[in-house]
């Protein structure tokens, strides 16, 4: 019973707060400009502030992991070369790009953060699993998006250039950058510095999964149901269950098994459909993901913990 609440209590605040949104859409407090422009500055501001807060008050030598980090990153590129090949067995061709991104591409940022934040009280391990998994998450995104859309494209040097500029002018990964930079300097920070990032930083945990909430629509979750629904049995069961074992034979504990959890078990990314549709895909695959993942990852994600917790390894 100890466990199952332990559990409870890292899921359902989470999970509460996301069906706020959901509720203040439905009420008119949250309406879809508003919910665009929170995901918009939840990503440009709030969660790199919040990032770059923890690593350079902390000593960044000290938390890096270079297995932690490979083991990630091979993870990701494992699940996503399984998941081409199962798109392979789809006789409808055009729903492959949409289907393989939505079946690997997690909630990484917003939703790891919330997780060790709510059991640990700090962001833990997740800037080291979103600088392992979140560029090859973008890389592949537009790569797989380019390559196996509704009329095939090749990848072209412009595409190319496009998507190594939107990584490296990542908000995300220079929030990460500049604390561990601040960090490995040792550089001062001012009081005043400190509590206004540290402010700022408070806002992005709430306000982004309000707005995962507010951006919920039900109707949009049974579109093209059967391959949304092969893709969210593997993004929310299937990669857990084949990557955790690997994981704690390794040696994973604590922070870096709740870190790896999030990235292989959580919610697709709404920013998924959002890139699907700007890059000539229909999108109702991938809203559909989207929906039925966040729905669903809240009693998943609740097992997992359970389950890591009985077993004494969280």
């Amino acid at each position: 019973m100890e466990n199952l609440i332990f559990s409870l209590n890292a899921t359902v605040p989470i999970f509460l707060t996301m069906i706020l949104g959901f509720v203040f859409r439905k009420v008119g407090l949250m309406d879809e400009e508003f919910t665009n422009k929170a995901n918009k500055f939840v990503f440009q501001a709030a969660l790199p502030a919040l990032l770059f807060s923890d690593l350079s008050q902390a000593n960044f030598l000290d938390v890096w992991n270079g297995t932690f980090v490979a083991y990630c990153a091979l993870t990701t590129i494992a699940c996503i070369v399984i998941t081409i090949l199962i798109s392979c067995l789809w006789k409808d061709k055009s729903i492959q790009g949409e289907f393989v991104q939505g079946a690997y591409r997690s909630s990484a940022a917003i939703l790891g953060i919330a997780f060790i934040q709510n059991i640990y009280g700090t962001s833990g391990m997740a800037p080291l699993m979103i600088i392992a998994s979140v560029p090859i998450y973008n890389i592949m995104a537009v790569t797989v998006l380019a390559f196996l859309k509704p009329e095939r494209d090749r990848l072209d040097g412009a595409l190319i250039k496009k998507t190594l500029k939107g990584i490296v002018t990542n908000p995300i990964i220079l929030g990460i950058l500049a604390g561990v930079i601040w960090s490995g300097f040792k550089l001062p920070c001012p009081p005043i510095l400190i509590k206004t990032v540290d402010n700022l930083g408070k806002l992005a945990t709430p306000l982004g999964l309000m707005a995962m909430g507010a951006a919920f629509d039900v109707k949009k979750a049974f579109g093209k149901i059967k391959p949304a629904v092969t893709a969210t049995v593997l993004k929310l069961v299937v990669w857990c269950a084949v990557f955790l074992p690997i994981a704690v034979m390794l040696g994973f504990r604590q922070e870096e098994l709740i870190a790896i959890l999030v990235m292989l078990g959580s919610a697709t990314t709404v920013s998924s459909y959002v890139m699907a549709r700007n890059m000539g895909h229909e999108g109702v695959l991938a809203s559909s993901i989207v929906m039925l993942t966040t729905f669903f990852s809240g009693f998943t994600l609740t097992f997992w913990l359970y389950l890591l917790r009985s077993m004494g390894l969280i």
